[in-house]
């Protein structure tokens, strides 16, 4: 394994990027960018073919000038809270397109960087094409041409297992909260958990910190979330039930199991397990529903497009919202069996309005064509629903809007 590379100490001047020969070209800038930040990313996510494919024939020239964003800067110093969604859109006119700059030595780098803050990218330029490499100080960063650090590119494969300072992929502190709290169950099968039956002292709501009782099977000494019963999620279109949302409401610990007592009588009398409300987003009552904590995912969200067209309608704004706006969560009526993955990247589409067309011989009404308002980015998919992010949008998201793929 390799440390981590030191970060340059000097500024760069753009003309050297113009000074280096086109043979460099050869590797681009997911090379850097597709850095997510643990070691389950280098074991486990893995590259598609489809992607390593684009990136193959991408390192053999590097990628148009047109694809980069109008003011692309030469060189770039990575930041603490840059993510792979940020340097993409920096230096590219659609950030989500990272396989098609993701040129490399394919037969010696088999998963991508990580990058940290403190690294420098560069852009080189030759030929109407451009690549971005890591960019590394030597000899101090000093030079004998007026100051001007000396700068050896390379392209390197860094996998530093457990190093969790590498840059996300995308804004990540938005959506971990939500990944324990939002689930979508196939059928309404919360109506047979566990559930809350009473507080101590005949309370009827329960915060944090409270003792509460429930019966069901629950194991002591686990953590368990609390739900209110789960509500259908429907087709905005077809009205078909596609899944069932339940609402979060915090987390309780089992301190004691509950047990059924035989009686003389042979009578059956049931204690129930005894609960701690630990966390609380609302109060807790009789009849809140219990399941499992689940083993928090270390998957990392690698922006990609749709291998095939698809389009859809956002089903509704998660919690109380009307509307969405920019880093709200929405959910779609696409998932797994729609072929949507997380990672898939959606754009919003506005609507076209009826109009007038009164250029001809007869005036008739026409629409005009729905255009792109908004960015959406999929993070969690079920069967036949998913969850996305709201990454940008021009106008308020509401519950029929269309999507499609990029």
């Amino acid at each position: 394994m390799s440390s981590r590379p030191s970060s340059v100490r000097k500024p760069f001047a753009a003309r050297q990027s113009h000074s280096i020969s086109a043979g460099l070209l050869c590797t681009s800038l997911v090379a850097a960018l597709m850095a997510c930040g643990t070691s389950a990313w280098a074991a486990g996510l893995t590259v598609t073919p489809q992607q390593r494919s684009t990136a193959a024939e991408v390192a053999q020239s590097g990628v148009p000038l047109s694809e980069l964003a109008p003011n692309a800067p030469d060189s770039y110093t990575i930041k603490a809270g840059d993510t792979l969604w940020d340097l993409s859109k920096l230096f590219l006119t659609s950030p989500w397109r990272w396989p098609e700059l993701w040129g490399m030595n394919q037969a010696e780098i088999r998963n991508p960087h990580l990058i940290y803050p403190g690294q420098v990218l560069m852009l080189v330029k030759a030929d109407g094409r451009a690549s971005l490499r890591l960019a590394h100080a030597i000899d101090g960063g000093s030079s004998s041409s007026g100051g001007i650090a000396t700068v050896k590119l390379s392209p390197q494969a860094r996998v530093l297992p457990g190093d969790d300072n590498a840059i996300a992929a995308i804004p990540l502190h938005l959506i971990e909260p939500f990944l324990n709290e939002a689930v979508v169950f196939q059928s309404n099968e919360l109506a047979a958990a566990p559930r809350i039956v009473a507080g101590r002292d005949d309370r009827i709501l329960m915060t944090r910190g409270d003792t509460a009782y429930a019966r069901g099977d629950l194991k002591e000494r686990e953590e368990y979330r609390i739900f209110r019963q789960a509500q259908p999620l429907r087709d905005p279109i077809t009205k078909e039930v596609l899944g069932y949302e339940a609402r979060y409401l915090g987390t309780a610990d089992v301190m004691q199991a509950g047990k059924d007592e035989t009686l003389a009588d042979g009578k059956t009398l049931a204690t129930p397990a005894t609960l701690q409300i630990r966390q609380i987003r609302e109060e807790v009552g009789p009849g809140d529903r219990l399941a499992l904590v689940p083993q928090r995912s270390s998957n990392r969200y690698v922006p990609h497009a749709p291998k095939n067209p698809v389009t859809g309608s956002v089903i509704g704004i998660y919690g109380d919202a009307l509307t969405g706006g920019q880093n709200q969560i929405v959910s779609i009526n696409r998932g797994a069996v729609d072929g949507m993955e997380r990672g898939h990247v959606l754009a919003l589409l506005k609507k076209g309005p009826l109009i007038k067309d009164k250029s001809g011989a007869k005036t008739e009404f026409i629409k005009l064509p729905d255009e792109k308002h908004g960015t959406l980015f999929v993070f969690q998919v079920y069967d036949r629903v998913s969850y996305a992010l709201i990454i940008s949008v021009q106008e308020p998201v509401n519950a029929g809007d269309r999507f499609s793929e990029p």
